[in-house]
């Protein structure tokens, strides 16, 4: 497992060096993406399978924490490492911070999850000096009153801890228009720090990070299959998944990008996700030579 852990940037950056170029800063996202487990825990997986709310008909799921580059079209993974129990979210962002640095890219801003939203992680990336974006959560009567306003704004609050952290709210409004059983105004608030934007590009930046869920289920179509309770055969499977998403973004980037004027940009449809897998299946049983043909032993009729 820690062989694989330190070499899985490595696999994973095998095809992004025509994608993301060493030396330019991105937006990046750290995700948590669950495979569901429908075997017993035995002492051998124990400290891999966390539970969780149900989906899938289980609780039990291998985790893996994700970083990833979601600017424009390029959303790629850097780095995936399995979650085990009782590591601290601070170490994981630690990691993945390191595997942007080992690719020699740097940080515009780094988009985490609402799960996120603590203060041991908050004080960490602000001593780190990480540009970061992290929604807020409406769980005390001043951050309420805080986000009630017409119009987009930034705020001051005062996270408690050891040290009290005093932290920028940026507040983007927007009209629900009944999207999601809401309607009037809406007030979308994100701590933020290094990231000097307006609150709107604020929000429209962290929108973006939503790609990763196309992500996973397309990785999801690619996984390899087992019932197998060893995490590190499952872990490598997960590697080789987002790996096959990585290859196709990497072949759409340098073979299906329109020469035109203006920001380059991708044409998905000209060749999709699913033409790219049945090539690699198709491909896969002409090298294992899988028998297609069985001759019968007489004629029909």
């Amino acid at each position: 497992m820690d062989e694989l852990e330190a070499v899985n940037t490595a696999i994973l950056g095998h095809a992004l060096s025509s994608v993301l170029k060493p030396g330019r800063a991105y937006t990046f996202a750290i995700d948590y993406t669950n495979d569901p487990y429908y075997g017993t825990v035995v002492p051998d997986n124990e400290g891999y399978v966390i539970r969780s709310r149900l989906k899938q008909s289980t609780n039990d799921f291998y985790s893996y924490v994700t970083v990833s580059a979601i600017t424009r079209d390029r959303q790629v993974t850097l780095a995936v490492y399995p979650v085990t129990k009782g590591t601290a979210k601070v170490a994981y962002i630690a990691r993945c911070l390191d595997a942007i640095t080992m690719a020699g890219l740097r940080i515009q801003a780094l988009c985490l999850d609402r799960e996120f939203y603590a203060y041991d992680v908050i004080a960490f990336l602000m001593t780190e000096n990480v540009p970061f974006i992290i929604p807020v959560r409406r769980h005390s009567r001043a951050m309420k009153q805080l986000l009630a306003g017409t119009q987009s704004r930034f705020g001051e609050y005062i996270m408690h801890g050891k040290t009290p952290l005093h932290l920028t709210i940026a507040i983007a409004v927007t009209y629900a228009k009944g999207q999601r059983g809401k309607h009037g105004v809406e007030n979308l608030g994100y701590v933020v720090d290094r990231v000097p934007w307006s609150p709107r590009r604020i929000h429209e930046t962290y929108r973006s990070r939503f790609g990763i869920e196309s992500s996973y289920r397309m990785r999801n179509q690619v996984k390899p299959r087992t019932s197998t309770r060893n995490p590190v055969i499952r872990y490598l499977f997960a590697i080789i998944s987002f790996l096959l998403k990585n290859l196709w973004m990497a072949v759409l980037w340098t073979r299906f990008s329109p020469v035109k004027p203006g920001p380059r940009t991708i044409e998905m449809r000209a060749f999709r996700f699913d033409q790219f897998r049945l090539m690699i299946w198709e491909a896969v049983r002409s090298i294992l030579k899988i028998v297609r043909t069985i001759p019968a032993l007489r004629k029909p009729g």
